[in-house]
């Protein structure tokens, strides 16, 4: 479980994320992470929250965003919303680590896709773009298709995706969620 102060560690994207609120502090409202990421650093894949708005606050350096079909960068201080159900993607956009604050509402199953995600890049268990192979990630998505999905194919189409390869991925033992291995440290203040 995920608490204030905690940080994770995305090494394959270069994210860092640093927790300032979380789901059980808000009630379920919201949370609230500082996000660092590395020069060349990026969010895994463009993806949609279906029912969750994204609020971004630029603090440091310069973030590209991919909102829909808009492009642009973003520096200090200027801010950027991301309204529920819209495509989206970041990445770091300059030489130097950027840093910005993103609050996520409702908070959802953000916390546990999070952890799940980053646990299995550092462990090895994802492609160079961060992914896990295509059926723990339909073992993943399934249980989080509220929190997250693909900006295409259209949401049914991926229901029927992972209708099948779900059932498969637990056949050969994966889980919606996902532990660091012995050795991997936990999360600070964990």
């Amino acid at each position: 479980m995920i608490h204030a102060g905690d940080i994770l560690e995305n090494p394959v994207t270069g994210e860092r994320l640093v927790f300032h609120k979380t789901s059980r502090e808000t009630n379920g409202e919201m949370v609230v992470v500082e996000c660092i990421v590395q020069p060349n650093g990026c969010v895994a894949a463009a993806h949609v929250h279906p029912s969750q708005e994204e609020r971004f606050q630029v603090l440091k350096g310069s973030v590209g965003f991919k909102v829909g079909r808009e492009q642009r960068a973003a520096g200090p201080g200027e801010r950027l919303t991301v309204p529920a159900g819209t495509p989206h993607k970041f990445w770091n956009d300059g030489d130097v680590e950027a840093h910005f604050v993103c609050e996520i509402r409702p908070a959802l199953q953000f916390e546990q896709l999070i952890e799940t995600m980053f646990a299995l890049a550092a462990d090895g268990k994802t492609n160079r773009k961060g992914m896990p192979n295509p059926l723990r990630l339909a073992v993943i998505a399934r249980e989080h298709f509220d929190t997250v999905q693909l900006p295409f194919p259209p949401a049914a189409l991926q229901r029927m995706g992972l209708a099948l390869g779900a059932p498969l991925g637990r056949l050969v033992g994966y889980t919606p969620t996902y532990a660091p291995s012995p050795g991997v440290p936990a999360p600070a203040g964990a």
